[in-house]
């Protein structure tokens, strides 16, 4: 699929980078101004235009131009739900990144069309497993005589290729709010693990939910021959972690946390479960981002709360809750870069190309693979 010529500019951002992070991480600076408010009333007619032929779903971590077209704001695993809820929209638009718009294809009808504003919002975190490392990993536990009481779990921050492979061999799709469950079912069926492909998310679930050790776990590095890791450590660990995480996430320290407890008395640290476990093991709450929404919607007035997730979603609660003393847990400003490719001339663009009857950056997942996703996913929804 070729990306078309836009007639209307991308808003770039400026790039920078912390040592102290984890490799491969960048930090964009601050955000370019709002658009064009001209643009406003564009994507304000196209959307009226369109009426119930159009569905826009938001991502939490869209910009604040982007959100504010959007009918349903969520995390990727509810708008994919909730795209499927709505099978007398034929168009989707999908204000998120790659793997979101391949979950919603899968998840609704065949005559439903899911369109990404811009083909380049991609994730960084889903990109460290592609379909051929994995199929090698698979190989080496194979090889090291285990592959038969491994269950693989992937999370839903993976490309449809990675849940087709789970699906293919009995596994299960987690979110960040239902990864014990998860968990709970794979150790039922298995002694072992393979997560992908955070391995935060599943470390911080494996020892601080479901009661194993750091001991338990190893890192397979899909750079590294047979993963960087013998034959007997994967005969011994429990949980098999994929080296991947995410960009944003990822940049949280513990430093962080030690500095805004200096800076600001009584200050709550909430965090999301991406983040590493020296991060959250000194937080003070630890949730998906439905749960760090809810937990300061439901905050005291005059409380304060140090969050670790990505900063439009910080900002907006803020806004939201001037009551509440809200802050961004870095000091070095951080929006997922990838996100913040789905501007407001890009969403025009789209909005615009289906009122005149043409679909732009369809996304379409093949049906073989969709099928073994939808399996993985089915199985998700199936959790006790």
């Amino acid at each position: 699929m070729t990306t078309p010529v836009r007639d209307l500019p991308l808003l770039l951002l400026g790039t920078g980078s912390d040592p102290a992070s984890e490799r491969g991480v960048d930090c964009p600076g601050e955000l370019p101004p709002a658009s064009d408010p001209e643009l406003v009333e564009r994507a304000r007619a196209a959307k009226a235009a369109l009426g119930g032929e159009v569905f826009v779903l938001g991502h939490h971590y869209q910009r604040d131009e982007v959100i504010e077209f959007a009918d349903v704001t969520g995390d990727s695993f509810k708008l994919a739900q909730q795209a499927a809820a709505r099978p007398d929209a034929p168009y989707v638009v999908f204000c998120g990144v790659h793997f979101m718009a391949e979950s919603a294809d899968i998840l609704t009808a065949a005559h439903q069309q899911v369109v990404l504003p811009d083909l380049a919002a991609g994730c960084s975190m889903a990109d460290m497993a592609t379909f051929d490392q994995v199929e090698e990993c698979w190989e080496v536990l194979e090889d090291a005589g285990i592959a038969d009481d491994v269950v693989p779990v992937t999370y839903m921050n993976s490309s449809a290729d990675i849940k087709a492979f789970v699906g293919r061999h009995g596994g299960v799709v987690c979110t960040s709010s239902n990864a014990k469950r998860a968990l709970d079912w794979a150790y039922a069926k298995g002694s072992k693990v393979l997560f992908l492909p955070d391995q935060h998310l599943g470390r911080n679930t494996a020892v601080l939910e479901m009661g194993l050790s750091l001991d338990d776990c190893v890192v397979y590095s899909p750079h590294r021959p047979e993963g960087g890791l013998s034959g007997r450590q994967l005969r011994d660990a429990r949980m098999i972690l994929w080296r991947g995480h995410c960009s944003v996430h990822g940049r949280f320290s513990l430093d962080s946390v030690e500095d805004v407890r200096r800076r600001v008395p009584g200050v709550n640290v909430l965090v999301h479960p991406e983040c590493k476990h020296e991060v959250v093991t000194n937080a003070d709450q630890i949730g998906s981002t439905e749960y760090i929404i809810r937990t300061i919607e439901n905050a005291p007035s005059g409380s304060s709360w140090a969050v670790g997730t990505e900063l439009n979603l910080v900002r907006r609660l803020a806004n939201a809750h001037p009551d509440k003393n809200v802050m961004f847990l870095d000091k070095t400003v951080c929006f997922c870069s990838t996100m913040n490719r789905i501007d407001l001339p890009h969403l025009v663009w789209s909005l615009e190309s289906l009122a005149r009857g043409e679909v732009v950056n369809r996304i379409e997942v093949d049906p073989e693979t969709a099928h073994y996703a939808r399996v993985a996913l089915d199985q998700m929804l199936a959790l006790p």
